[in-house]
């Protein structure tokens, strides 16, 4: 990739004794920072001990199955430039499953995502503003949108922070080939640990219908109900 970054954190989430061997023996390597934990306490943990340790201005969010690709060097001096010129800009996504549905082009291929409240902006998956996919953000992001909810499933940690990001109103661009600067890989050797349940993943057309109709309700009301605290 030829990038040299000021400061590398590596937040390990309990590995097995063999991994945590081979963590330390890269970081002789490439001198990172390993923050470790005896057991695994969850996303929400993992993510806030890693960046309790960030000194540096910006940080580049990427978990440990996303694969950078040659792209990245040029769309990340892009991204660090925006948000040196736009204060009020609090993070840049750089990965994504689909195309954020509200969005308005910027330049050198972002857009600035817009999010709305009112009904007739009616895809649900405007919600989904903020991802724990790939992207950069100020390192002091917890002073405006909070901690990581700790001690809860996956799914839910990564939604609470959706709703607080909404909630406090943050400022995101997209990137638009939104598959273009990472893959996401996880092989037969290192299997993801995350197991989604069959009302999530299921592709029966009567239960996709049901399953978007729920979260078009369950989103608005939990965006309702977190706006008006």
């Amino acid at each position: 990739m030829d990038i040299d970054f000021e400061q590398i954190v590596v937040s390990d989430d309990g590995s097995k004794a063999e991994h945590l061997e081979t963590l330390m023996s890269l970081r002789e390597q490439y001198s990172f920072e390993l923050v470790t934990t005896p057991t695994n306490r969850g996303l929400g943990h993992n993510i806030n001990k890693g960046q309790d340790k960030v000194i540096t201005k910006y940080t580049l969010y990427v978990q440990e199955d996303f694969v950078p690709q040659p792209l990245l060097k040029q769309k990340l001096i892009c991204a660090v430039n925006f948000m040196n010129n736009d204060p009020a800009l609090d993070s840049v996504r750089f990965y994504a499953y689909f195309k954020y549905p509200f969005l308005k082009p910027f330049t050198e291929g972002f857009s600035e995502m817009m999010f709305s409240g009112w009904p007739w902006y009616f895809n649900y998956r405007k919600f989904y503003y903020y991802s724990d996919h790939p992207h950069l953000r100020r390192s002091d992001f917890f002073n405006k949108f909070g901690r990581y909810k700790e001690g809860i499933a996956v799914e839910r940690t990564e939604y609470r922070m959706m709703m607080s990001y909404l909630k406090k109103k943050g400022k995101s661009l997209f990137f638009d080939d939104f598959t273009a600067l990472f893959t996401q890989e996880n092989s037969s050797v290192e299997p993801s640990t995350v197991h989604r349940n069959f009302w999530r993943e299921s592709k029966n057309p009567i239960i996709v219908i049901t399953r978007h109709l729920y979260r078009l309700l369950r989103f608005n009301i939990d965006y309702l109900r977190t706006t008006n605290k």
